[in-house]
């Protein structure tokens, strides 16, 4: 790919700098949802907009849009991701797709294209859910699938209001959510799994995303000596959790090979060495892309609880965090995207999202597809996440040469 085509370099300095904009005294990048390094973050990409000449739009949940307009006024060509991160992040996961968007505007600017309707590139609110639940938070309420009102209502983990902050760092906007309805949307990504760079593998076109399931899990014991309590009088709460844990593993995620389910929090009261626990909270994530086996887990999650309960003589109590169906994606677009890597020359495999993204909300209102490149031993969410300079330019060239297609209007 050529530097009139793509300016890679350009998309290395930005990603470069938007991660340096969020590093604390010890080099630790964190962008949690509306902080302070997220003010820093949206301040620095609503600058590039504006220097690409877009129009910079920000609606209610403090999604950002910037906009090229087309011929016509008409629905737009949407390509987009998000810039908040995980605590103790990498510079790649979602920002790669926001960036590279930008990107391939200014690469068809450079080349004197003059698409027929509108694009936008977007940045989503909150896709990561680490500070306020649910995930995918800006995307869903774009979509209509959270009211407003509630999303700005949501308590953080740290006990601040998500409206409040929002106003604080000056990015609650006038734009009504869902204003700007696209045509179609597209998403650049890393894997944030092993299977490309596994398997020698350029692109991904992503077919499907796993359904995604996430609870909170209360056992309720009772508190006792550790040394006096024989076993036979025992009832533990941290054993009922270490149980569910196990059932996960061994029957949940045993019994299908395209469902995952995690133990991602534990936490024990007193948390004494030697107390018996009184009370364990933990939480689970289940997944899979298959909407009868993703129930059917569920279901056999609540029945083992019931069990569990009954057994051990504990008190469980469920509280649902999140609950996402499994995504099919566009078959037109996903087949877009296979045909310009072949073109391209690039090997490219049809294949499922693990990790939940804003393009599954965008599905809900628009066809929406994925593009991956492969991510270095399948790290993300972490400081050792890599994608290697020559796979960034191979997802943006196909990016390219798909909006490029369909922002001039061709069907063919």
């Amino acid at each position: 790919m050529s530097q009139s085509e793509f300016d890679l370099a350009r998309l290395l300095a930005r990603l470069d700098a938007l991660g340096d904009s969020a590093r604390d005294a010890d080099g630790v990048l964190s962008r949690l949802a509306l902080s302070e390094q997220d003010r820093a973050g949206r301040d620095l990409l609503a600058g590039w907009l504006r220097a690409a000449g877009l129009e910079v739009a920000i609606d209610a949940i403090g999604n950002i849009f910037g906009i090229w307009r087309g011929e016509i006024d008409a629905a737009p060509l949407m390509l987009g991701s998000h810039i908040d991160s995980v605590v103790d992040a990498g510079i790649y996961d979602g920002c790669y797709g926001v960036l590279a968007g930008l990107g391939v505007i200014e690469a068809l600017q450079r080349n004197g294209f003059e698409p027929v309707f509108p694009l936008v590139v977007a940045a989503f609110t909150n896709e990561e859910g680490n500070r306020y639940a649910p995930d995918m938070m800006g995307s869903l309420v774009h979509a209509g699938g959270l009211a407003l009102e509630r999303a700005l209502a949501t308590v953080g983990s740290d006990g601040t209001l998500l409206g409040d902050e929002l106003r604080r760092i000056g990015y609650a906007g006038d734009l009504p959510p869902g204003a700007i309805r696209p045509c179609a949307y597209l998403e650049l990504h890393i894997e944030q799994g092993p299977m490309l760079e596994h398997d020698g593998i350029r692109i991904g076109a992503v077919e499907n995303l796993q359904g995604i399931s996430w609870q909170e899990i209360t056992i309720r014991g009772v508190a006792n000596h550790a040394g006096t309590t024989p076993t036979r009088l025992r009832c533990d709460a941290g054993l009922a959790a270490a149980r569910v844990a196990t059932f996960l593993r061994d029957e949940i995620a045993a019994g299908s090979a395209t469902t995952v389910a995690t133990v991602g929090k534990l936490r024990l009261h007193p948390d004494v060495i030697n107390v018996i626990p009184s009370r364990a909270v933990l939480t689970v994530d289940l997944r899979d892309p298959d909407a009868e086996i993703f129930a059917r887990a569920e279901a056999r999650l609540a029945e083992f609880l019931e069990w569990l309960a009954a057994r051990d003589g504990v008190e469980i109590d469920c509280r649902r965090l999140a609950r996402f169906e499994p995504v099919n994606f566009d078959p037109g677009l996903v087949a877009a995207v296979d045909a310009a890597a072949t073109a391209r020359g690039y090997s490219c495999r049809r294949m499922t999202s693990g990790a939940g993204h804003d393009a599954q909300m965008l599905a809900r209102i628009c066809p929406a597809a994925m593009i991956f490149v492969p991510s270095r031993d399948g790290i993300s969410h972490n400081p050792r996440e890599h994608t290697a300079p020559d796979d960034l330019a191979a997802g943006a060239a196909v990016l390219l040469d798909v909006t490029r297609k369909l922002a001039s209007g061709s069907a063919d």
